[in-house]
C-alpha cells in the first residue's frame, strides 16, 4: 500500500490531481506563505486567512469548492443584521403569555380523571422561532390567495393553540378540551396538527416525523408547478417547515433535499429547531448536529443560515482576536452544551472558559449570572428576524435555518435541557411559581395553590393583544387557517366515457391500458383537462403512458436543454416548463408527496387539481402507507392507481413485486375508496363517480384507489341496462348461468372475473352446475357499508333493522358462494358474515414467486379449474352432489401438478 506521501492529493470538489501545474515556483510561494503563517501566527490565524481568501475568491467569481461546514457561530454577522421592525417589549409580553398558556393547557390536560397528556418542552424551545414568524413573516389568506404554507412541528401544537386563544380564535373551554375531541365536543382540540379533525384550522399534518419536511419540499414545488401552468398565482406564497433536529434522523427528512435545490425552490425555508435533544436523549451527544446538518444541506445545494448564539455572545466574539473562543465553540460536543444548559454560571466559567487563560480573561468582568445567561440564538427575536429576512431575500436556492435552542426553555430547572423533558407533562406548584415569576405573569400564589393553574389573557383592549391583531392584519390574516374556496368543477358528459363502454373488441388490453384510454379522453375535456396532474415514479412507459409525452409533456422548470435520444420517435421524451406530467424519478415517497400537494390544492390555493398517481402496485400502500394516512388527514383528493396489481398477474418479477395484499391495506384507511375493477366500462363508471364525489357538488374528502392489471384480456362492451349502482357499491351480477340444474354462485374481482367465467362454462358443460358470476368491484366498500349498517342497528334497536347492501344484493341467489381474486383470502373474506349462504373464498395467500401466470394460479389454486373444484366441494357439503366427484375433478384437471396448468397469456406490461 502506498504511503501517505505517495498518494494523490484528495481535493473534495476541487480540481482533479491530473491538472498540470504551469508555474511551480508561484505555487511554492503560496505554499511557503501558508507555512509561514502557521509557524509564526499559529493554526487559528492561518485558518482565518484561508477562509478570507476563499471568501474573496468567491467575490471575484473564482470557482473554489464549497465548504461543507463553517465555524460554530452565526452565519449573519452582527454588523449585517437588519433593523428589527417590531416592538421587542410588547413581543416579549405576548410570547410570555403564550408560553404560560401553552404549558398550563398541557398541565390541566393531565388533571386527575383526564390524564390525556401533551408535550410542553418542544414549544418552549421553539416559541421565539414561531413568534417572529407570526409577527413579521407568515402571510395569511385574506387577499384571496393561498398565503404562506406553514408546516408546524407536531409537538409544538400547544403553543399554536395558546396564541390562537390570545387572539380570540379559540376559547378557554377549547383549551380545556385539549385532546378530548369527542368527550368535550364541539370544543375538542386535536393533539397535533390534524386537518381532518380541525378542518378550519390546521392545513398540514406533520407529527408523523419525516413527512413534514418531505411534504414541504413538494408543496413548494407544487406552488411553482401551479404558477408555471397558469392555474394559480403562487408568486407570493412561501413554504415554512418547522422541524426538530432529532426528526432529521428520519430518512424522509433528508431524502429529497436535492430536488429542492435542483429546481431552485427559493420559496422554501426549513427552520430546524436544534435543541440538541431527541425524545429520550441527545441527538449527537459526542458530535455537533448543527455542523452535521450544515454539511448535508450544503452538499445538497441549499443555502444554510446558522443561528447559534444570541446577542449576549456578540461582545465576546468581537474580542476573539485569536480565534480561541471560536475554536472552543467548534470543539465542544453537543452533549456538553446540553449539560451547560442545566448547570450554574460558575460551572460554565470553570468548565467552558476555565481551561485556557485567554478564555478566562474574556469573562473576568462577567458575573456568574451573566455567564449563565449567555443564550442560544433561537431565543433571540432580533437574531431570528435577521435569519428569516435573509432566507426570504435569498434567491436561487432553498434555505435552511439551523437554530440552536434549549428544550424546555423558561420552564425551570426541572425541565430545561433534561433528557426526560419530552415526556414531562405537568408542572408542580413550585414549578409554576418559578415559571410565572420568570415570565412576569400577574397570577397570585393563591391562584396557583388553589385548584388548577389559570390561563392568562391580558385583555382584549391591551396593547399586547392589539399589537398581535395589527400584525396579523398587516400580513393578510390569521394563521394557521384552512379555507376551502374552490368551486365545484363542471364535469365531463357521458360521451367522454363512450369508448371505454364499447369494450376492446377483438383486441386484448390490460385494465391499466383501459384506464389510460379513459384518462386520455378526460384530459381532452375543455373544462377539467388542464387540471389533471399525472404522477409516476419513473414508470410511465411501463404503464403505457408514454403516449402523453408529446402532448402533456413532463414538467421541468428549466425545460429540455438537450436533444432527446428519442427525439425522432412519435412518443419522444419531452420536458417543458409548463409540462403537465410530474416525473419524480424512482421515489414513491416523492410521488406520494406530489400527490398530496396536488390533491389538497383545492384548499391550499382554492384551485382544484386532479392528481392521478400510477405506481407498481406492491410499492404503493406497502411502501408509503404512512403517507396515504397523511393524505387522508390532509383531506387530499385524487386517483391512486395500483398498476401491475395481483399476486400472480405480474409474471417473472418474483416475491417483492407480487402484490396480493394492498387492497387489504387500503381497507384500513377510512379516507380511501378502493376498487378492484375487471373491465373498462366498470372503470369508466368508477372514475366518473369519483370525479363527482371529489370535485362535484357537495364534494367529499376522499381519494380513490383502483387496482389495475397488466394482463391483456378482451374487454366486453357494457351490458344493456348495466347495474351501475352495483358497480359503484361493490357487486353486481355480471353473467347469469344459462345451463345446468344445480345452482351455485361465483364472486370474483379484477383479473379473476375471466377465470370465474371460464369456471362457469366448465361447471355447466361437465358437472350440470348452473353458476352465476358476480363482479365484486369493491370488497372493501361492501364491508364498509355493512359495518355502518350494523353500527346503526346496534344503536337503534327500536327501529326496523337495516340490511347491508351485499346481503340485499345476494339474497334470493341459490346455492353456495365461492369468492375468488388475485388477492389473499382476507380480502374477499371481509364480507363473509353478510353473505346469505355458505361462503368459501380462494386466494393467493403467501409469498409471490416468479413463474408463468398459469403455474402461479394453479399453485395458489385460484385458476378456473380450482374454482370448479371449490364450487363442487361446497355443493358436496350441502349434499347436492356426491363427494366422490371431488377426487375425480382433482385428477381430471391435474390440480396437484403445477406444471400441468396452461401457462396463460404472457407479457402485457401495461
Amino acid at each position: 500500500m502506498a504511503s501517505g506521501s505517495d498518494r494523490n492529493p484528495i481535493i473534495i470538489g476541487g480540481l482533479p490531481s491530473q491538472v498540470p501545474d504551469f508555474d511551480p515556483e508561484e505555487t511554492q510561494e503560496w505554499l511557503d506563505s501558508l507555512d509561514a503563517a502557521v509557524d509564526e501566527r499559529g493554526r487559528e490565524r492561518a485558518r482565518y486567512l484561508m477562509l478570507r481568501l476563499i471568501e474573496r475568491a468567491r467575490e471575484k467569481r473564482v470557482a473554489v469548492p464549497e465548504m461543507r461546514s463553517t465555524d460554530y457561530v452565526n452565519t449573519i454577522a452582527t454588523k449585517d443584521e437588519p433593523f428589527f421592525p417590531g416592538d421587542e417589549e410588547i413581543e416579549r409580553k405576548v410570547l410570555n403569555a403564550t408560553r404560560w398558556n401553552a404549558a398550563v393547557m398541557v398541565s390541566r390536560a393531565q388533571r386527575p380523571g383526564i390524564g390525556v397528556g401533551g408535550h410542553i418542552a418542544t414549544f418552549a424551545s421553539s416559541a421565539s422561532l414561531y413568534d417572529v414568524g407570526f409577527n413579521h413573516f407568515f402571510r395569511g389568506k385574506d387577499d384571496g390567495l393561498g398565503g404562506d404554507q406553514i408546516f408546524f412541528q407536531g409537538h409544538a401544537s400547544p403553543g399554536i393553540y395558546a396564541r390562537a386563544f390570545l387572539l380570540d380564535r379559540l376559547s378557554e373551554a377549547q383549551l380545556d378540551a385539549f385532546r378530548q375531541e369527542k368527550s368535550k365536543a364541539p370544543n375538542g382540540l386535536s393533539s397535533y396538527p390534524h386537518p381532518r379533525l380541525m378542518p378550519d384550522f390546521w392545513e398540514f399534518p406533520t407529527v408523523s416525523m419525516g413527512l413534514g419536511p418531505l411534504g414541504a419540499i413538494y408543496q413548494a414545488r407544487m406552488n411553482r408547478y401551479m404558477e408555471a401552468r397558469g392555474i394559480a398565482d403562487t408568486s407570493q406564497s412561501h413554504v415554512w417547515a418547522y422541524l426538530g433536529d432529532g426528526e432529521m434522523d428520519e430518512p424522509e427528512s433528508l431524502g429529497q433535499l436535492s430536488i429542492a435545490a435542483r429546481e431552485g425552490l427559493d420559496n422554501l425555508t426549513f427552520v430546524v429547531n436544534c435543541n440538541l435533544q431527541r425524545l429520550d436523549g441527545p441527538v449527537r451527544g459526542n458530535g455537533k448536529i448543527i455542523q452535521e446538518l450544515e454539511s448535508q444541506f450544503r452538499g445538497a445545494g441549499w443555502n444554510v443560515i446558522k443561528l447559534v448564539w444570541d446577542r449576549s455572545w456578540d461582545p465576546l466574539l468581537a474580542q476573539d482576536r485569536t480565534g480561541i473562543l471560536v475554536n472552543k465553540l467548534n470543539t465542544t460536543p453537543d452533549g456538553q452544551f446540553q449539560t451547560y444548559a442545566t448547570e450554574s454560571g460558575s460551572y460554565i466559567r470553570e468548565h467552558f472558559f476555565g481551561d485556557d487563560p485567554r478564555l478566562r480573561d474574556m469573562v473576568k468582568d462577567m458575573t456568574d449570572d451573566q455567564i449563565l445567561h449567555l443564550g442560544r440564538g433561537g431565543h433571540d427575536h432580533k437574531k431570528v428576524y435577521a435569519a428569516y429576512a435573509a432566507a426570504k431575500a435569498h434567491k436561487g436556492q432553498p434555505t435552511v435555518i439551523l437554530a440552536q435552542t434549549v428544550k424546555g426553555w423558561t420552564l425551570g430547572p426541572n425541565f430545561e435541557g433534561r433528557n426526560a423533558t419530552h415526556q414531562m407533562k405537568k408542572l408542580t406548584v413550585e414549578d409554576l411559581k418559578r415559571f410565572r415569576d420568570r415570565l412576569h405573569i400577574p397570577i397570585t400564589d393563591k391562584q396557583l395553590d388553589e385548584g388548577y393553574p389559570p390561563y392568562y389573557h391580558p385583555g382584549r383592549d391591551s396593547e399586547e393583544i392589539q399589537y398581535m391583531h395589527d400584525r396579523r392584519k398587516g400580513l393578510g390574516g390569521y394563521v394557521p387557517t384552512r379555507v376551502v374556496r374552490a368551486k365545484p368543477l363542471v364535469l365531463p358528459e357521458d360521451k367522454t366515457y363512450a369508448t371505454a363502454k364499447k369494450g376492446s373488441g377483438q383486441q386484448s388490453i390490460a385494465t391499466t391500458m383501459a384506464f389510460v384510454r379513459i384518462l386520455k379522453d378526460l384530459m381532452r375535456d375543455k373544462e377539467i383537462g388542464k387540471r389533471f396532474v399525472l404522477i409516476a415514479p419513473d414508470e410511465y412507459r411501463t404503464f403505457g403512458m408514454d403516449a402523453f409525452f408529446p402532448s402533456a409533456k413532463i414538467y421541468n422548470p428549466l425545460g429540455q436543454q438537450y436533444e432527446a435520444v428519442d427525439r425522432d420517435l412519435l412518443l419522444a421524451y419531452k420536458e417543458s416548463p409548463t409540462g403537465q406530467m410530474l416525473h419524480d424519478g424512482i421515489s414513491e415517497a416523492g410521488c406520494t408527496a406530489s400527490l398530496i400537494a396536488a390533491g389538497s390544492a383545492y384548499a391550499t390555493h382554492g384551485e382544484p387539481l386532479i392528481p392521478v398517481y400510477v405506481f407498481y402496485s406492491m410499492f404503493g400502500f406497502q411502501r408509503t402507507g404512512d403517507q396515504f394516512w397523511q393524505m387522508a388527514d390532509q383531506l387530499a383528493r385524487g386517483f391512486v392507481l395500483g398498476a401491475t396489481a395481483g399476486r400472480t398477474t405480474l409474471t417473472g418479477e418474483g416475491l417483492q413485486h407480487a402484490d396480493g395484499h394492498s387492497q387489504l391495506l387500503a381497507s384500513t384507511n377510512p379516507g380511501c375508496v378502493a376498487y378492484d375493477p375487471a373491465f373498462g366500462y366498470e372503470i369508466a363508471h368508477i372514475v366518473k363517480d369519483g370525479l363527482r364525489r371529489m370535485y362535484g357538488e357537495n364534494s367529499e374528502d376522499v381519494f380513490y384507489y383502483l387496482t389495475v392489471y397488466n394482463e391483456p384480456i378482451q374487454h366486453p362492451a357494457e351490458p344493456e341496462n348495466v347495474d351501475v349502482e352495483g358497480i359503484l357499491k361493490g357487486v353486481y351480477r355480471f353473467k347469469s348461468g344459462d345451463r345446468g340444474m344445480i345452482p351455485a354462485q361465483i364472486m370474483a374481482s379484477g383479473v379473476a372475473v375471466p377465470w370465474a367465467v371460464e369456471a362457469q362454462q366448465i361447471l355447466a358443460d361437465e358437472w350440470n352446475v348452473k353458476a352465476d358470476v358476480w363482479s365484486a368491484t369493491s370488497w372493501n366498500e361492501l364491508r364498509r357499508e355493512a359495518v355502518e349498517v350494523e353500527r346503526y342497528n346496534l344503536l337503534h334497536p327500536e327501529e326496523e333493522l337495516r340490511v347491508p347492501y351485499v346481503t340485499q344484493k345476494l339474497s334470493g341467489s341459490e346455492g353456495p358462494f365461492v369468492a375468488v381474486s388475485d388477492w389473499m383470502r382476507s380480502v374477499p373474506d371481509q364480507i363473509a358474515r353478510w353473505v346469505p349462504g355458505a361462503y368459501q373464498s380462494l386466494g393467493a395467500d403467501g409469498f409471490g414467486f416468479a413463474d408463468t401466470r398459469g403455474a402461479a394460479r394453479r399453485f395458489f389454486h385460484i385458476d378456473a379449474q380450482s374454482i370448479v373444484l371449490a364450487v363442487l366441494t361446497e355443493l358436496a357439503k350441502e349434499g347436492r352432489i356426491d363427494r366422490s366427484v371431488l377426487k375425480t375433478a382433482i385428477d381430471r384437471y391435474e390440480l396437484l401438478d403445477v406444471a400441468a396448468a396452461d401457462p396463460g397469456a404472457a407479457g402485457g406490461d401495461a
